[in-house]
């Protein structure tokens, strides 16, 4: 209330603290969507029913997790120096230990979002790196089986084409059962192939 002195500020730099902790916070009410968001896209990435089609806003949610992560980094660095700062120019009997616990108190927080930010950004790549090996996965299954058919068909059109050729003699074809035995040969090259 208007009465109330103690939730003041009392020094510029508590007022800094107040209002860098305020913008922390913020960050830290950004973890569940943004978990949310790359759960989903995670899920869309390894669905083999549905090819997926939103790189974009996954390079885009990397990119802010990116800047999240360089921002937390360079507010945890200034914090850190300040706060090194307030020990060696503040004498022993004028600390204030309610300002270094509200500093502490702000630098885990940015610890926490910085942790978040590595772990989704993480998250992201391994979901990524799953998505491709499972699609190369997919293409090597493919190629294996049209390998074996064109394994099986090589022969087959190579005895094709010989027969197909226009020569006036040869000789399984005078036989009155070489169609068959042509037949035979081919059905073997199948079965032993």
């Amino acid at each position: 209330g208007p009465g109330d002195k103690s939730r003041l500020p009392k020094s510029p730099g508590e007022l800094m603290l107040r209002m860098l902790n305020g913008m922390v916070d913020r960050y830290l009410e950004l973890r569940e969507p943004l978990s949310d968001r790359l759960d989903r896209w995670q899920r869309d990435l390894l669905d083999p029913r549905r090819p997926f089609s939103n790189w974009t806003s996954l390079l885009e949610a990397r990119i802010e997790l990116r800047k999240l992560e360089n921002l937390c980094e360079g507010q945890y660095d200034a914090l850190t120096e300040l706060r090194d700062s307030y020990l060696e120019e503040t004498p022993d009997a004028a600390l204030n230990d309610a300002y270094l616990v509200r500093l502490n108190d702000v630098l885990e927080h940015i610890q926490r979002v910085l942790h978040h930010a590595r772990r989704l950004e993480s998250s992201a790549e391994s979901a990524v790196q799953l998505h491709f090996s499972a699609t190369t996965h997919q293409t090597n299954e493919t190629m294996r089986k049209l390998t074996a058919i064109a394994a099986i068909f090589a022969p087959l059109t190579l005895i094709a084409g010989i027969f197909g050729m226009n020569f006036r003699f040869m000789p399984p074809l005078d036989q009155p059962h070489g169609f068959a035995w042509t037949l035979a040969g081919m059905g073997g090259i199948i079965v032993i192939m």
